[in-house]
């Protein structure tokens, strides 16, 4: 099967930084508890990974935190998670920011309802058999303090707000094949 390009390779390019993160690597296996228990993956635990960030613009003035799946056996791939409205003084996420509370994500964030129909970080669930998919984590560092969106946005909304105002971005892409 195929796999579809980076889907940032279609925006205006934006010079990068730097994100690392204590619980996942790019092309590393994604660990059990960053999978899906609400999709029923065995050892789920819909956590979100650490996430910390360094070499932005000077004159970023927020953040907002997104993981998609262009691997989906969609048309529009599956968005997992997005979080804005991120104060340019936060500069790392703990490892499970992205509960259904958002206890670990700073006051003023807003996360979004994903593909998955629940606002909060949904882990990996892949298909069984379906090869191994990408999990694009970014940081997008944007010139605004704050993005007003509906309470009905959704993550390609956020990203079409984003569009004009991401000064840079900063990606770490794991992966996660469920062999089924």
């Amino acid at each position: 099967m195929p796999q579809p390009p980076n889907p940032y390779d279609f925006l205006p390019s934006v010079p990068a930084f730097t994100v690392r993160s204590d619980d996942v690597a790019d092309g590393e296996t994604l660990a059990a508890p960053h999978l899906s228990g609400i999709f029923g993956v065995p050892g789920g635990e819909d956590r979100s990974p650490h996430l910390a960030w360094e070499g932005f613009p000077a004159e970023t003035k927020s953040f907002a935190v997104t993981c998609y799946d262009p691997d989906a056996p969609t048309a529009s791939g599956f968005w997992h998670w997005a979080v804005y409205n991120i104060p340019a003084s936060v500069t790392s996420l703990p490892s499970g920011a992205g509960d259904a509370s958002g206890s670990g994500l700073p006051s003023g964030a807003v996360t979004v309802t994903n593909d998955g129909g629940v606002r909060q970080f949904l882990g990996a669930a892949p298909p069984p058999g379906h090869g191994p998919h990408r999990y694009f984590f970014v940081v997008h560092a944007l010139d605004v303090e704050s993005l007003d969106l509906p309470d009905t946005a959704t993550p390609a909304f956020l990203g079409f707000n984003m569009f004009g105002a991401t000064l840079a971005r900063a990606m770490v892409v794991p992966v996660y094949e469920n062999k089924g």
